[in-house]
């Protein structure tokens, strides 16, 4: 899917692409253990949230650093410091039960996977969770699962800690590899492409589905931690050390944007409904929200969060904007008529 955000000038695509050129050799030709690495930032220590907070807050017993909705349904999954233990709840309804699934391993992640399911790669296996009735299955993924996705072939993607990615036959089980990065800490898809989030080389990279390769490969900042594709063909990344977010585009692979956002920006959501991307800053417990139609991002809201924002999403039948607290503090619920052009 092409996008219609502006293109950078040639000299600028060129000297992004030289300044990648180490990355493209050595993700070709190179072992993965000889590339030059960053450490991944963690996210900033989080002061005490003010009070009141916008939107609802529904206590979990639990801390949060991972959120996933199923929009099918409006059920929320969420995954703490118990990561052998999933929680479910239909996020609207302040009554409706907050359910546990056990998982069988830990996770390490957590995403939305097809209509009615989540995904949870979790070291040798992937386990899919159906959000109607808590019943998983595991998809076996030869170990050191720390990320994943359904390709847009239908294949389920996983990405390694060790660098690799792996493209799984649900039916039949059978895989194929792709090495050659460091880590593959996040994967995301938008329309028929697949792109690669590498922490420790704070890289994303297209993976070839055609010919089973790497394809071109970028630097995404200084300290890439999470990535989100949209319906609007865009990969955004949140860089948490050098407080940006960036605007890919792939087939090619190109930086659109590259814009300070402030303090501390850790997890990253798009709003499929407005293309709004929401951002949030765990120093300032806050969750931003950025339009990008323009060519030049424009804050559009800024709500205050529960402490520690280490993740957020949206729920892309409503609009609802969802933040969980690391913390312990609960998750908040932002509705849709706050999030478009609220403050």
């Amino acid at each position: 899917m092409r996008s219609s955000l502006p293109r950078l000038t040639v000299a600028t695509t060129v000297a992004l692409a030289l300044a990648a050129g180490s990355l493209l050799t050595a993700c070709s030709d190179g072992p993965a253990g000889s590339l030059p690495t960053v450490e991944p930032p963690t996210p900033a220590a989080a002061p005490p949230a003010t009070s009141p907070l916008p939107g609802s807050i529904r206590s979990t017993g639990s801390g949060i650093d991972f959120l996933a909705v199923d929009a099918d349904s409006g059920i929320v999954a969420m995954l703490g410091a118990d990561r052998s233990t999933l929680l479910l709840t239909a996020h609207a309804d302040p009554s409706a039960p907050i359910r546990s699934v056990p998982l069988g391993a830990a996770g390490a992640g957590l995403v939305a996977g097809r209509p009615g399911e989540v995904l949870v790669p979790a070291g040798d296996r992937v386990v899919r969770v159906s959000v109607a009735d808590g019943a998983t299955t595991d998809v076996p993924t030869g170990g050191n699962a720390v990320s994943a996705i359904w390709a847009p072939d239908g294949t389920l993607a996983v990405g390694t800690s060790d660098g690799k990615v792996r493209l799984i036959d649900p039916e039949s089980g059978q895989s194929t590899e792709i090495g050659g990065l460091v880590s593959v800490d996040g994967l995301a898809v938008t329309g028929d492409s697949l792109v690669a989030l590498d922490r420790r080389q704070s890289s994303v990279t297209e993976i070839d589905l055609g010919d089973h390769s790497l394809g071109l490969a970028l630097r995404a900042g200084e300290g890439a931690t999470t990535i989100d594709g949209d319906r609007l063909g865009r990969f955004v990344v949140a860089d948490s050390t050098e407080s940006e977010l960036l605007a890919f585009t792939a087939d090619p692979l190109v930086l659109h944007q590259r814009f300070p956002v402030g303090s501390s920006p850790y997890a990253v959501a798009v709003d499929d409904r407005s293309g709004i991307v929401w951002l949030t800053s765990t120093a300032t417990n806050e969750v931003v929200g950025y339009d990008l139609s323009s060519g030049i991002p424009k804050e559009t809201a800024r709500f205050a969060t529960v402490r520690q924002p280490n993740s957020v999403a949206v729920d892309d039948s409503t609009g609802d904007l969802l933040v969980g607290s690391a913390a312990g503090e609960g998750l908040q619920t932002i509705p849709a008529s706050s999030t478009q052009g609220g403050r």
